[in-house]
């Protein structure tokens, strides 16, 4: 069994805007995942995925959105992020790893005419999962992410945070996310902090900037070249795409690449003010989307 960390309940017990109840899912590996499951069964299924250093607390201004049209949202945290397991060892996270877990998750959950939300490494993650099971997808929201391929040159804004990440292996998140967010209040930008107690809680938060594939032969590269092609030539669904314009990491150019790799992708919404975290933003987000899907 995987030893782990598990964030004390009192932790979340106050946080702004998340009044949900939580569900847990014990996995193969002995972890208990933790994750959202909102609104009714019998429209659409919005699957939102995070990245780093976020967690579902991310898309709270999303979720009562959708629930209010009829539809479910489902939205897990990462394993080492949120209410979830927190492995003990960094070795532990790796591409597959992550990828695996929420295979397994939409298995357990028997999730169908999926939304797929994602941003960040939710992206990198979850775009690389419909083609191993499309008869679950019909829909994609994509917001600031990419695909990992390893034949594509990593940006000096990526090559910048990564170094600056192993730096700071007890990453400040509150102020990292004030700083990006600055329309947060103190409370919503200490949320962020709350799952992680001190820096050995955060060993999930330090090793994904590492874990992007920066080579043809680097773990996950593979998957997500297949990924792109899936993309390319045999996705079906339904697509929308918001870009935080202001974003230095994944922003507009990472964004126009991506969206000449997606089948069908039509325009972006384009959100001037938003950088990063899009779902920050999300309000308009979910309501276009609603429209769009």
């Amino acid at each position: 069994m995987i030893e782990a960390l598990r964030t004390p309940d009192e932790r979340f017990d106050t946080l702004p805007g998340y009044g949900f109840k939580p569900h847990y899912l014990t996995q193969a590996n002995g972890l208990r995942m933790h994750y959202l499951d909102e609104g009714k069964h019998a429209g659409k299924t919005f699957l939102c995925l995070h990245g780093q250093p976020t967690w579902s607390y991310l898309y709270r201004r999303m979720i009562p959105i959708f629930t209010a049209a009829g539809h479910r949202v489902v939205a897990p945290d990462l394993f080492g992020f949120g209410k979830s397991d927190k492995p003990r060892e960094d070795s532990v996270y790796s591409f597959d790893f992550h990828r695996d877990s929420l295979i397994a998750l939409i298995r357990a959950l028997d999730l169908h005419n999926v939304v797929l939300v994602v941003q960040d490494w939710g992206g990198l993650l979850g775009l690389t999962i419909p083609m191993k099971m499309p008869e679950r997808f019909t829909g994609l929201l994509v917001m600031n992410t990419a695909l990992g391929t390893g034949d594509v040159p990593l940006t000096q804004g990526f090559l910048d945070w990564r170094a600056w990440n192993n730096k700071n292996p007890d990453m400040a998140i509150a102020k990292l996310m004030q700083r990006s967010c600055p329309h947060l209040s103190a409370e919503e930008a200490a949320a962020y902090e709350a799952p992680y107690p001190d820096k050995d809680y955060k060993g999930g938060v330090r090793r994904f900037p590492n874990l992007v594939p920066d080579a043809p032969d680097a773990p996950g590269a593979a998957t997500s070249q297949r990924a792109r092609d899936f993309w390319k030539k045999d996705w079906t669904g339904t697509t929308m795409m918001a870009i935080g314009m202001t974003d230095p990491v994944l922003g507009p150019p990472v964004m126009q690449a991506l969206a000449k790799i997606i089948k069908g992708c039509p325009p972006p919404l384009e959100l001037p003010e938003a950088g990063h975290f899009v779902q920050e933003w999300g309000e308009r987000v979910a309501t276009e989307a609603l429209a769009r899907f």
